[in-house]
């Protein structure tokens, strides 16, 4: 991978990376302390338990990230879906920030000669781009999550986090790329 190609990308994935948290925060805003706590059914994750599990993942992968495996020893996955009934918003949101913190710190320390190196996850040898990869798309599904989550608590009180239903033609006129987020034309 070019020197170009592979700092490009590690700029992509930050900017992934802090879109993800950046709109998993803009649900849960939305939500009342309570709310976070709430389940769909018995075999439902709460957004509580998304945001626990989501922060030890981060915690695990992203701590030493280069030079152990990203699955630690200290790790139990499955506690990260159970809640202590005490657990509090503020809780949740300093194990999330700890977590995002790892993330950032870590891709941060990237240089683009590491792209191609390679990290374990469980054992399992990734490339870099690989692993990073891997907890970009998990981040992802667990950010859809807690939107969607989010949005069957809100309801008709539901703020959009895009472009409003019906309301596409309106954007496309209305807001220039450049403030859009898309790549300019050249």
């Amino acid at each position: 991978m070019t020197t170009d190609l592979a700092a490009h990308y590690l700029e992509e994935a930050r900017r992934q990376m802090r879109g993800h948290k950046r709109l998993a925060e803009r649900a849960m805003t939305q939500l009342k302390d309570e709310e976070l706590f709430i389940t769909l059914d018995p075999e439902s994750n709460s957004i509580a338990v998304l945001v626990k599990h989501m922060a030890g993942n981060m915690r695990s992968r992203f701590t030493d990230f280069r030079t152990s495996d990203g699955e630690k020893p200290d790790r139990f996955r499955d506690q990260e879906f159970e809640l202590n009934p005490a657990t509090t918003r503020a809780d949740l949101m300093k194990s999330w920030e700890d977590g995002w913190g790892r993330v950032f710190s870590a891709i941060e320390s990237l240089k683009p000669e590491d792209v191609m190196r390679t990290v374990t996850i469980r054992g399992e040898p990734h490339t870099v781009l690989q692993a990073v990869n891997r907890q970009i798309a998990h981040y992802a599904q667990h950010t859809g999550q807690i939107v969607l989550l989010a949005k069957h608590i809100r309801s008709s009180d539901w703020k959009t986090l895009s472009i409003p239903r019906g309301k596409s033609e309106d954007f496309k006129t209305a807001v220039p790329k450049s403030e859009r987020g898309l790549p300019q034309q050249r």
